[in-house]
């Protein structure tokens, strides 16, 4: 009955006619009754329950669903704020135990005599770590520490505090408690950094004065203290470790008793030990200004051939210029000269040449920068590299895979495509004000564009090509553009793309297509005068009209080069590229009877039909992570997901030899001598190989996880590699290099093994993991050294580890641990070079011990810096980008 009564007190407040007549209006009740049921069963309920005037009823019903409405309301805001009150409950309790530790140590301060009884009520003299009344262990602040033993402790409830200076809401443990050994956990507090929390009770707050050797006494800013944990509790503590916000050098603490410095990497604490000689003098405060020493851009190694097209032409001044990564490229041949173009800071797509063959146009994807970052267009000089225009900041979406100057009326116009979803085309009056004037924009294709070409002859005009279309556009009068599709009506078979354009002399467009077909188009038409069919095994992906009138078409896939004269008629020459050089990308005319051609596999030939091609660009096609500087020559090598191996030579410039390894390589080193390389690859084995004949040895397999990192001792007698699945395997060296036995494995990361060094007298290994630990290892046992205050001052024959306190410096405020992927250290120890997420190279005074060093930044890359290297002779710095596959060569000056 109840029910009933609600349903129908609902249905008619919710009436607006009803709510405005009159309570006793005729109008009022004729309403009433049509909403309720036809039996008039709430009418019967009503007058069965004696309720008396049906007006008065339906007035109270009203009021009384009003009510209930404001106690549900009530009854849920209710329930939010008791969630609220619960889940602010455990910061209650931590902000009441911090408060407490606070008062506890400024009543040490207060007090030279030890407290009777410390601010949670625990009588130090029932304290395990007394003996006779004095503090065990305390005679000298330099002294190891000891902590009382685990089984006093387990029925011991812990205090449970948080760090003011921590970044997350959750509670973070002290890093100098435990120490991630795998089964082993040190109660050392040397341990140089934090890792997951161990299931075993921590050791009790110390409870002694100022003075005293105890962590917890130190000169932090605050505690960070960390109560017993719980599997649960220790897996929030990795949930707060990823979701932390900033650290780096940031909130650096220095302690002057211990000479030692705590950092934080996404709120993890990592504390790290100063050497003797850096510690006397050290002041956190100070800020670390740039070497003296800076980087020029001397040499850029491949060419971006594998997805761009029309990127590669002739300048009067005899270079070639093309792109790679964030660089245009000038490289002239026969001087072996490289000048480069650097106001990009992302991936460059697309480029186009004014008619007066000065000026470049070049387009770049969505970058890191706030402003310069986002997708736009470049117009430069090609000889001053001076930048005229910079046009489109925000006005596309994604990038600009297409670009191309209006020819017949002198390049007033610049037409570009937006790599964006609807493939936007626009114009623009490129010369209007320093950032152009668009004249108009429209949608191009739903499917994917690679073309677009004004035509050389009829002004306005405009054709574009891709996924399955050839439209002809049109410009008017008023700034609109209308659009032809080219209609396949001679073709059986329609192409699924139409892959490349070019216009003959007389003003006809020839299109080439995924059949390998070359279709002929009727000037100012769109429909087909010529067709010519299976010019190409696979498809046509670029088409060269020369000056001279002749065609020269190139297949993607089978690598050829053929000749037609002005009306496609075959000459008989033609040419083979190698494949292993890749199919034909591109093909623009050279001087005299040259052709320029750039290949799928990165690479540029320069030849003729008659004579052949030879390769004056190589490059790597995948991801690039292997980087290794010759130890006595001008010499390096890179490898990559490509499963190519590369020698180079820095000062010709050139590839001294390649061969495939048929794996994916991930990491290599020389030996000291040079004469043996290792390359480490992604499935866990490792070769050996002759750095002058690239013979391969030996075929090794320690796991299955990517070998990340790998390195001989100074001596040549011992190898390390550092693998994916958290192991460091060290092998005893015999034979001339050639023979490896393995000597143990070292257990004790949590996570991926990253960077390792070893010392100058090749007796131990620190190393770096991806959970942010440093920790240090005895070679010859492969046994952890826990006690990392005992190795401040080793000398380290390199410094490749990111996380030492001679590279404090390098990590910047924000920082979340891998925004900087590698560094290296000069041999003369003067300057550090890292690489970053963000593409960037930078240069620091060595040791980079200021938490506030100001560096050198260089752009170039357009992907993440996976290594950076120096030169034997520290005269040039080498980097390799990951996805942007360039190799670039730096001049120390």
């Amino acid at each position: 009955m109840v029910v009933v009564i609600n349903l129908t007190c609902r249905a008619i407040c919710d009436n607006d006619t009803i709510i405005n007549l009159p309570i006793n209006s005729p109008a009022r009740q004729e309403e009433v009754s049509r909403i309720m049921d036809s039996k008039d069963v709430a009418l019967y309920l009503l007058e069965s329950m004696n309720l008396g005037d049906k007006d008065s009823v339906y007035a109270k019903l009203l009021h009384d669903d009003m009510l209930e409405t404001e106690n549900e309301s009530l009854r849920e805001r209710v329930s939010d704020l008791e969630k609220k009150v619960l889940e602010h409950g455990d910061e209650i309790v931590c902000l009441r135990s911090t408060l407490a530790d606070v008062l506890r140590r400024l009543a040490q301060l207060e007090s030279s005599k030890n407290i009777a009884n410390n601010s949670f009520g625990s009588p130090i003299s029932s304290s395990p770590l007394l003996k006779n009344g004095t503090l065990k262990g305390f005679s000298s602040s330099k002294e190891t520490l000891r902590y009382r033993p685990l089984n006093d402790q387990i029925n011991r409830d812990p205090v449970r505090r948080v760090v003011s200076y921590t970044p997350s809401s959750l509670p973070q443990r002290r890093g100098v408690h435990y120490q991630s050994t795998g089964s082993l956990h040190s109660d050392s507090p040397s341990s140089s950094s934090v890792s997951p929390v161990p299931s075993s009770p921590r050791p009790l707050p110390p409870k002694t004065s100022w003075t005293s050797n105890l962590h917890t006494s130190k000169r932090w800013s605050s505690t960070g203290d960390f109560h017993h944990h719980t599997m649960s509790s220790h897996h929030s503590v990795h949930q707060n470790h990823h979701n932390s916000s900033g650290g780096g050098a940031k909130d650096a603490q220095y302690n002057e008793e211990e000479s030692s410095l705590r950092m934080y990497l996404r709120g993890r604490p990592i504390n790290l030990y100063a050497p003797s000689d850096l510690a006397e003098s050290y002041d956190i405060t100070k800020v670390a200004a740039p070497p003296q020493n800076k980087l020029k851009l001397d040499w850029v190694y491949g060419y971006r051939g594998k997805d761009c097209r029309s990127n590669l032409y002739l300048l009067p001044t005899g270079e070639i210029v093309y792109f790679v990564a964030a660089v245009a490229v000038l490289y002239n041949v026969e001087e072996q000269t490289q000048r480069h173009y650097l106001g990009h800071t992302d991936d460059i797509k697309c480029l186009s040449i004014h008619p007066n063959k000065l000026l470049i146009a070049t387009g770049q994807v969505a970058g890191h920068d706030a402003r310069e970052g986002k997708p736009h267009i470049r117009i430069w000089n090609s000889v001053s590299l001076f930048t005229v225009s910079i046009i489109g900041i925000g006005e596309f979406e994604r990038s600009i895979s297409c670009l191309s100057f209006s020819k017949a009326d002198g390049g007033t116009f610049l037409c570009a495509v937006d790599e964006g979803n609807d493939y936007n085309i626009s114009v623009w009056d490129w010369q209007k004000s320093d950032r152009g004037h668009k004249i108009t924009e429209t949608k191009c294709s739903v499917d994917t564009v690679v073309a677009a070409e004004f035509h050389p002859l009829d002004r306005n005009n405009i054709v574009t090509c891709g996924k399955s279309h050839i439209n002809f556009w049109t410009i008017d009068a008023g700034g609109t553009l209308y659009k032809k599709q080219g209609i396949f009506e001679m073709i059986r078979d329609k192409p699924k793309y139409v892959t490349c354009l070019a216009f003959t002399q007389g003003g006809e467009v020839l299109s080439g297509d995924s059949n390998g077909n070359i279709i002929v188009w009727t000037r100012g038409s769109n429909t087909i005068s010529k067709f010519i069919r299976n010019v190409h095994e696979g498809s046509v992906f670029s088409i060269c009209v020369l000056k001279e009138g002749s065609i020269i078409s190139a297949g993607g896939k089978d690598g050829r080069l053929l000749q037609f004269d002005s009306n496609l008629q075959p000459t008989g020459y033609e040419a083979q590229i190698a494949e292993h050089l890749g199919g034909i990308r591109t093909v623009s005319e050279g001087r005299g009877s040259q052709l320029i051609v750039g290949t799928t596999r990165n690479c540029i030939l320069v030849g003729s039909l008659n004579l052949g091609f030879s390769p004056v660009v190589l490059g790597h096609t995948d991801e690039l992570w292997a980087l290794a500087a010759h130890p006595s020559l001008s010499q390096f090598l890179t490898a990559g997901f490509d499963r190519i191996v590369q020698l180079w030579d820095s000062m010709s410039h050139s590839v001294v030899w390649s061969k495939d390894i048929a794996e994916q390589a991930q990491s290599a080193t020389f030996s000291p001598d040079g004469s043996i390389i290792i390359v480490g690859c992604i499935a866990g084995r490792w070769l050996v190989m002759d750095s002058e004949t690239r013979e391969a040895y030996s075929i090794h397999t320690d796991g299955n996880e990517p070998i990340q990192v790998v390195k001989f001792s100074p001596d040549g007698k011992l190898l390390a590699l550092g693998s994916r699945d958290n192991y460091i395997y060290v092998y005893e060296v015999s034979g001339d290099s050639r023979k490896y036995s393995r000597v143990g494995r070292c257990t004790g990361h949590s996570s991926f093994i990253t960077h390792l060094d070893w010392s100058e007298d090749s007796m131990y290994i620190r190393s770096n993991s991806g959970d942010y630990e440093l920790l240090y290892w005895n070679a010859g046992t492969c046994r952890q050294i826990p006690q990392s205050s005992q190795l401040r001052d080793v000398v380290w024959e390199s410094n490749s580890c990111t996380l030492t306190f001679t590279t404090i410096g390098i990590w910047p405020e924000g920082a979340d641990g891998t925004d900087v992927n590698s560094c290296e250290r000069s041999h003369d120890a003067r300057v550090i070079a890292t690489g970053d997420d963000f593409g960037k190279l930078k240069l620091y005074s060595y040791p980079a011990v200021q938490p506030k060093s100001l560096c050198h930044v260089y752009g170039g890359h357009s992907s993440h810096v996976t290594s950076v290297s120096f030169l034997h002779d520290d005269s040039r710095v080498i980097s390799i980008g990951g996805k942007d596959t360039s190799v670039m060569q730096w001049q120390i000056i």
